[in-house]
């Protein structure tokens, strides 16, 4: 499993893919082509979907958050910001006052048709975390 994440239009429609070289399970490293593309997609753009490893409730770490802080205040809007688990969708907005302070919203879809591409994309199989599965299978005791 690696980190992948996606920009979503009104519509519930992906604007864009990043799976970017350098990313690993934890991380998306830091990019100027994502943020052009943001930027120029800033108009359609209504949030940014990515993953966490495993399964169970995501929750935003505190890079999560700094991220969406930054990215809102050089877009000039606020996003929703989801956050996808092998088994678990959850979405959070800026509610304030404080910049960081982010809460999760309920979801306007339980399903939004770009999830399991998310997932695929960043390795989630039905069975598990295909990638993830795939390195420990190649591990030696």
């Amino acid at each position: 499993m690696l980190e992948t994440a996606a920009l979503i239009g009104a519509a519930g429609d992906v604007l864009h893919w990043h799976a970017p070289v350098g990313r690993t399970v934890v991380s998306l490293p830091d990019s100027r082509a994502l943020w052009e593309t943001m930027w120029e997609l800033r108009d359609q753009l209504v949030g940014v979907a990515h993953t966490h490893p495993g399964v169970g409730a995501p929750a935003p770490s505190g890079t999560d958050l700094t991220t969406f802080d930054a990215c809102e205040l050089g877009l000039g809007v606020r996003l929703r910001w989801w956050i996808a688990t092998g088994d678990q969708l959850r979405c959070f907005v800026w509610r304030g006052p404080y910049s960081l302070d982010y809460e999760r919203v309920p979801l306007l879809v339980e399903q939004p048709p770009w999830l399991d591409e998310l997932r695929a994309r960043s390795g989630f199989t039905p069975d598990g975390p295909g990638v993830a599965k795939s390195i420990t299978e190649n591990l030696t005791p």
